[in-house]
């Protein structure tokens, strides 16, 4: 499912939908009509009528349909005499009527095989003039949506009375895109949505592989920098025929997506809000400045507002953490309602079950993601906290003092539940914060984030948190090393490792959770058990579970170890083994012990003894977790000894990695980093150091005339 543009939200209220074919969608190269693309299209079109959609089409192809006809007819009516004279072009009004009756005869038995019913309205530009016709046009249409027709327009071309159809541009329409947008206001649609044989419209010609689709006109932005193509091949104006349409019927209150009617399920994907195909609105300019993205004023805000947040009293912050964990009770009904329409499209895009689990927020869930921030709110205040006190010299003490990092750029993916933990760590951390949630968690986290800044008084102000919308602002973002003061990536291998490569700013994370559990010959087997399925059943797409279970040798032929291999592929979890375990449990060998699956799947080898146990881990870990279950005390000194992880567990299940679990509150994250924060990052995590000097008139004269003590002096609480 491609990404979700909340600038489209106002689709979620589309009933009465125009919709204009282009020749270029109904026919071939040659000119022969494109019998799958109308099928499928006459698919989604019965698909919305179901839906309850009034759907209002305008088709064009009736002239290039009717040349065809009667050049074929012609051409075998012809002798070969007529053949060497001068071939006359046809008759353009004699193709437009021939084709017509060819256009409709096909629409007709192509929703008849759908079981929809057509109709045909065949208009020209004087008819408009007459407002009688223009009342019982409405009538008309208004009957037939009743009955769940879908009436299809075209110009009669055959009649028109206008100098030259095909070229004169004067009129009330002169084209079926100035047709379309007439009727979309004619007949008050919701969406006007122009199909034509590109994507979109474009910066420059779509041939050019500099131009870029634009996903968004802004008139005063786009009016002036847009290079067009050469118009249709067949129609008569191409893409400047379109928004031209486009743009006068935006601006007079109707959307208009122009979108490809090449790609599969285009109606479907618009309706559902992809971010597919050029939105023409007049609000686009409310929605992004000239340029797209404003990436730096958008850090700037948030460290100016984490300015205004750390001025503030111990109280005050941790008043604005209780408001929002109220808040969220509160829009408990609201947070639900956008959550489930996120699982209904990620379950529709076919998304695996693990990331829908990560998706899912249920009622429970809000109370406790709640009842955590009011933990956080209840917690120490951290900032400022004195962490050494040192006497320099005389009446010259030396403060080391807990302070925030500054601007936050989050990364994340699936959970929107992490953002309300990561925003609430920034508050109580007194940092500035930006989020980039994943597309599928659009709906959910745009009504958290609101509820949320809503929440934060004005003093402080809801830039404070800023909610990047789309992934075109990221790479902006990630330049910002003056202002972004540090990254954290939360999510896939391939985010992470793109995230590093990008930028200068620090980055903190883990780019896998492949944690190890390593069950000695000494462990109890039946706490082993209990532990082992714990780590890989409790939440498989955790990156706390474990994914590969290393097995001392001389357990293999036990039966408590069966057992536990019997109970693994009861609860439904898919065994691979290594180069030993495969052959003596005669299950698929792994292609890579480097393997995250996040899911019921996991990976077995056996090994010699501990020492083989902590090289395996060193050399395939993550160095996320890894476990021991043991009881030979020598063994388990050795392993939490050497193992070279963020975090190393002897006789408990990796999944208490976590930093609710650790007792921090919650989590930004978890870091495999050795250089500032490891492991669970709570609100320490987040925070740098400060050096306050209080002096009495010191100076350094070349350490003349001073004494240094270099004494510790107490911290008073």
């Amino acid at each position: 499912m491609g990404d979700v543009d909340s600038s489209r939200d106002f689709l979620r209220d589309v009933k009465r939908i125009v919709l204009k074919v282009g020749t270029a969608v109904v026919t071939r190269n040659d000119g022969r009509i494109a019998l799958g693309r109308l099928g499928a299209l006459c698919e989604q079109l019965k698909e919305l009528n179901t839906q309850g959609y009034e759907v209002i089409l305008v088709s064009s192809g009736a002239v290039g349909l009717g040349r065809q006809r009667l050049r074929y007819r012609k051409l075998i009516n012809s002798s070969f005499a007529d053949l060497q004279k001068p071939q006359a072009e046809i008759d353009g009004k004699a193709c437009a009527a021939v084709g017509q009756n060819c256009l409709m005869a096909l629409y007709d038995t192509l929703f008849s095989q759908l079981d929809v019913s057509s109709a045909q309205l065949l208009v020209t530009d004087s008819d408009f003039r007459d407002k009688d016709f223009r009342r019982q046009l409405n009538d008309t249409v208004k009957s037939l949506l009743s009955l769940k027709v879908v009436p299809i327009f075209n110009e009669n071309d055959a009649v028109s009375t206008r100098r030259a159809p095909y070229e004169d541009s004067s009129g009330i329409f002169w084209d079926n895109d100035s047709l379309a947008a007439l009727l979309a206001l004619e007949l008050k649609a919701d969406l006007l949505v122009l199909l034509s044989d590109v994507e979109g419209l474009y910066s420059g010609p779509p041939s050019d592989p500099r131009s870029k689709l634009i996903h968004t006109y802004i008139k005063e932005k786009h009016q002036t920098e847009i290079t067009f193509g050469d118009k249709s091949r067949v129609g008569r104006g191409g893409m400047t025929a379109k928004v031209k349409a486009a743009v006068n019927a935006a601006y007079a209150g109707i959307p208009v997506i122009i979108t490809s009617g090449f790609a599969p399920e285009c109606l479907t994907k618009v309706l559902q809000g992809q971010r597919i195909g050029t939105l023409f609105h007049q609000d686009a300019h409310l929605w992004c400045s000239f340029k797209e993205v404003d990436a730096r004023g958008m850090a700037i805000a948030a460290r100016e507002s984490s300015r205004r947040l750390q001025a503030m009293t111990s109280e005050q912050r941790k008043k604005i953490l209780l408001d929002i964990a109220d808040a969220i009770e509160a829009n408990a009904n609201k947070i639900i309602v956008e959550n489930e329409a996120d699982v209904s499209a990620a379950q529709q895009a076919g998304y695996e079950k693990s990331l829908i689990s990560r998706l899912a927020l249920k009622s429970g869930k809000i109370t406790s993601l709640a009842n955590s921030v009011r933990v956080l709110a209840n917690m120490e205040d951290p900032i400022g906290h004195v962490l050494k006190k040192t006497e320099l010299a005389d009446g010259l003490v030396l403060e080391k003092t807990s302070s925030p990092l500054g601007v936050l750029l989050i990364v994340f993916e699936s959970r929107p539940d992490a953002l309300v933990q990561i925003a609430s760590l920034a508050i109580r951390s007194g940092n500035g914060l930006l989020l980039k949630g994943g597309k599928e968690a659009r709906r959910s986290n745009a009504i958290l984030h609101k509820v949320i800044t809503e929440a934060i008084p004005e003093s402080v102000g809801g830039k404070l948190i800023g909610l990047v919308t789309s992934r075109e602002e990221i790479p902006d973002l990630l330049k910002l090393d003056d202002v972004i003061d540090l990254v954290i990536p939360r999510g896939s291998n391939k985010l992470v490792s793109q995230i590093k490569n990008s930028t200068k700013i620090p980055v903190l994370g883990h780019a896998d959770g492949i944690c190890h559990l390593y069950v000695d010959k000494s462990a109890n087997m039946n706490m082993a058990k209990r532990i082992v399925l714990d780590a890989k059943l409790d939440y498989p797409a955790a990156c706390n579970a474990m994914e590969t279970l290393l097995v001392h040798k001389d357990l293999v032929h036990t039966i408590l170890f069966n057992d536990l291999i019997v109970d693994l592929r009861s609860e439904g979890v898919t065994l691979y083994g290594g180069p030993r375990a495969s052959a003596l449990l005669n299950i698929p060998e792994v292609h890579s012990f480097h393997l995250e699956y996040s899911s019921l799947a996991c990976t077995i080898e056996l090994v010699d003894d501990v020492r083989a146990a902590i090289d395996h881990i060193h050399e395939h870990g993550s160095a996320h977790t890894d476990c021991i279950i043991a009881e030979d005390q020598e063994v388990v000194d050795l392993f939490l000894g050497q193992v070279d992880s963020a975090a190393v567990f002897h006789n408990a299940s990796t999944r208490f990695c976590d930093g609710a679990r650790f007792g921090l509150g919650a989590e930004v994250g978890i870091s495999t980093s050795r250089i500032h924060a490891r492991g669970p990052v709570g609100v320490e995590g987040l925070l740098t150091t400060r050096w306050i000097l209080r002096g009495s008139g010191q100076v350094v004269n070349g350490d003349k005339g001073i004494t240094y003590t270099h004494k510790d002096l107490p911290i008073e609480p």
